[in-house]
């Protein structure tokens, strides 16, 4: 893996290169090694928290985790294009406008033991916007290549906070053209509602159900490129022990292999309904 700069990242996406690598502020990591149609995203996957704000902040290692989104990059390793955040939303927020990335309080609890000065906000949004002009350049290559492009945008939720059955997938598409990509969403859905999962954990997935994909990362992708759909796809933490921290591993590695043939099916198909062509 490369440590590449902004421009340098930018400059290969441009040129069509293959590579991986990580930004030169370790913020983020990108893979892509082939130019198709898809991306897959994980922009919550990050857990690093800058050393200078450790004994600033209220909120333990295990809160953080908690509201983060572990292995959602494991997930989809296995395809060609990947965007991952490898900070944690508890400095900057990559899902959220850069007016509200850095939070105040987070869930009920103020993030602060004093407001943080203007330098140290500084240095977190310009992580955020050194990744979007990476997602704005990589959106914009496949796009101007294929004509379409999907993203597929993993997530993940505590569902035991919630005192309702919920889905182990729901799909957000409050802000993308429902009517356009209806038969993309509901296949996605179907989709995912066939995984088989271990220990007895049941696959069930619905649209809009917990979360409505109203997230930064969506909307600027859905706003800046008129055909590109985003799905903003989140799994119910069944995959780990969310109130102690320790993750499945047989479970995230029944999503990946499942992901790893059915996700690129997906793609296919999208692909194919929309301009009757296919991709290798």
């Amino acid at each position: 893996m490369l440590k590449l700069s902004n421009e340098e990242i930018i400059q290969k996406i441009t040129a069509e290169e293959t590579f991986e690598a990580v930004s030169e502020d370790y913020s983020f990591t990108i893979k892509i090694e082939n130019y198709l149609p898809y991306i897959c995203a994980a922009v919550h996957d990050g857990h690093q928290f800058r050393k200078e704000l450790w004994e600033n902040c209220t909120h333990t290692a295990y809160e953080r985790w908690y509201e983060e989104d572990p292995a959602t990059k494991q997930m989809v390793q296995s395809y060609p294009i990947i965007i991952a955040g490898l900070d944690s939303r508890f400095e900057y927020d990559l899902n959220r406008e850069p007016e509200t990335a850095v939070y105040t309080d987070a869930w009920g609890k103020p993030l602060w033991k004093t407001p943080l000065s203007e330098e140290m906000k500084k240095k977190s949004l310009q992580k955020h916007e050194n990744f979007y002009k990476v997602v704005r350049a990589l959106v914009a290559k496949i796009e101007g290549k294929f004509t379409m492009c999907i993203v597929y945008d993993m997530h993940s939720y505590n569902w035991k906070r919630w005192d309702r059955e919920v889905p182990t997938w729901n799909i957000g598409t409050k802000n993308v053209d429902q009517k356009r990509f209806q038969e993309d969403i509901e296949l996605w859905r179907t989709i995912l509602e066939k995984m088989s999962l271990p220990n007895g954990i049941q696959s069930t997935s619905k649209i809009n159900d917990t979360f409505q994909g109203n997230g930064y990362f969506l909307k600027f992708i859905t706003e800046n490129f008129e055909n590109t759909l985003v799905l903003a796809t989140e799994i119910a933490k069944v995959y780990c022990d969310e109130l102690t921290g320790v993750v499945f591993p047989e479970v995230v590695s029944a999503v990946e292999v499942y992901l790893k043939e059915h996700l690129k099916m997906h793609a296919t198909a999208y692909y194919q309904r929309h301009l009757n062509r296919s991709f290798s």
